[in-house]
């Protein structure tokens, strides 16, 4: 049986060799002996065998004596939403996110919308699925449950309706599901949508939505500028992840939004704790303290940042990739919260996106994340470590390795799944000192790899 969808945090294949209604069916079982799940959320993305695969899910559940609570087509925050929200003993959302058309996948959590990884549980459910199984003495049983309009009222809950203005928005759902809860909302908000590639399309027909890539962009881009828009989203395929363009049509890189976020949310809460991952922080860490909060690092991936949030009891969290996690969100990641609050900030300080973003790109301007195939991961990193730790002002392994200077810091980390070694570079208002020291390290990298 061919198990190798099962990846670090959840599980992603090609349909059908390497997921399929009947590896599903039995996937589901497995999920209730591993976890005793009594009552399961289950939703699924627009894909177009999810239905299938989620309807295989449901039925191994249910045999297993669980019942199903299904929410039918929509993100994986709405699974995350119905699970904590009704309190639920799990849940289960069918997606692939943003890979290829012809793959699908699923993400599992707990109680409380705990992620189920590797490390708590994902192996186990692995290992006990090519077993074999007998169906449980009293079936589950199956009911359709309304979320959306729950969960639409949630969202609204993060802003001040009262102190949003008109504003023209784009939107780019690429032909996911970020579109269905566009128009949810739509009827709440005094803002004009500017739809692009709205509706949900399982063939995708504008490719795979992955605004990460910057070929993906334009369409949100040339939208913004033709219509005048204050900013633009884009989302991916389940939209856990949001993208931002100002009003120039500009992309803005995922860092300075936790920033722009976190001090958005401490100054509703009056403080707080604040989590972010080590690649880029001299800009989250000056914003988080000015806006009265503690600023937390975390070691990157959402398994990481949503136990450490839950630890320190954090109000946000962020990451650079486009994650942002939420307290009253079950410390879980949302694709919706962030660009509302950010609306937010463009009708209360009346200022334009460019403007708050250009003054903290000057001050800590960056390299973004910069990904190189290496032979030797480890051995490039810790020769490299070697080299630039002698006077350095801090060394940290909180991932990978960030090494500290007075006017510049890099964090050089391996990737999980690939011979890929990931590198950020920042400085202190000082483009010139972090293009060159970028151009270094990477000649440095370079030098290392073809030594061997």
């Amino acid at each position: 049986m061919d198990l190798s969808c099962f990846k670090a945090y959840d599980l992603r294949g090609r349909v059908p060799d390497q997921l399929n209604p009947a590896l599903a069916e039995r996937i589901g079982r497995a999920y209730v002996e591993i976890t005793g799940a009594k009552k399961v959320i289950v939703g699924y993305d627009i894909r177009l065998s999810s239905p299938e695969i989620a309807e295989a899910l449901s039925s191994g559940l249910m045999a297993a004596g669980a019942d199903v609570f299904d929410i039918g087509l929509c993100g994986t925050e709405m699974v995350y939403f119905a699970t904590s929200h009704y309190g639920m003993d799990g849940g289960i959302m069918v997606t692939a996110s943003h890979n290829p058309k012809d793959h699908n996948g699923m993400k599992m959590v707990g109680p409380e919308s705990r992620p189920i990884s590797s490390d708590n549980g994902l192996n186990d459910i692995r290992d006990r699925v090519p077993e074999p199984f007998t169906n449980a003495s009293e079936q589950g049983r199956y009911e359709p449950l309304e979320t959306m309009s729950a969960y639409i009222d949630h969202l609204l809950g993060y802003i001040d309706a009262s102190s949003l203005n008109p504003l023209t928005i784009v939107c780019n759902a690429g032909n996911g599901g970020a579109g269905l809860v566009i128009d949810e909302l739509e009827q709440h908000l005094p803002f004009e949508f500017v739809k692009v590639h709205h509706e949900p399309n399982g063939y995708f027909p504008n490719g795979v939505p992955n605004p990460i890539l910057p070929e993906n962009r334009s369409a949100t881009a040339d939208a913004v500028v033709e219509q005048g828009a204050a900013m633009g989203i884009a989302w991916d395929g389940d939209y856990d992840r949001c993208f931002f363009f100002d009003e120039n049509g500009r992309f803005i890189e995922g860092y300075y939004i936790v920033g722009l976020l976190a001090d958005q949310f401490l100054r509703k809460t009056g403080g707080g704790k604040v989590i972010h991952d080590p690649r880029l922080t001299w800009n989250t860490l000056d914003l988080v303290k000015a806006a009265g909060g503690e600023a937390i690092e975390s070691k990157t991936g959402h398994a990481f940042i949503k136990q450490r949030m839950r630890d320190e009891d954090a109000v946000y969290g962020g990451e650079m990739s486009a994650h942002h996690y939420f307290r009253d969100f079950a410390y879980c990641d949302s694709g919706m919260i962030p660009w509302l609050l950010v609306a937010e900030r463009l009708c209360q300080s009346g200022q334009t996106l460019s403007s708050l973003i250009d003054a903290r790109i000057e001050a800590y301007p960056a390299s973004g994340e910069i990904n190189r195939t290496i032979a030797d991961p480890a051995k490039v990193i810790a020769a490299i470590e070697a080299k630039y730790s002698v006077g350095a002002k801090k060394v940290s392994h909180v991932d990978g390795v960030s090494i500290e200077f007075d006017n510049w810091r890099f964090n050089l980390r391996m990737s999980n799944t690939e011979p890929v070694v990931r590198l950020n570079v920042e400085s202190r208002a000082d483009i010139p000192l972090m293009e060159a020291k970028t151009e270094e390290l990477l000649t440095e990298m370079q030098r290392l790899d073809d030594e061997g």
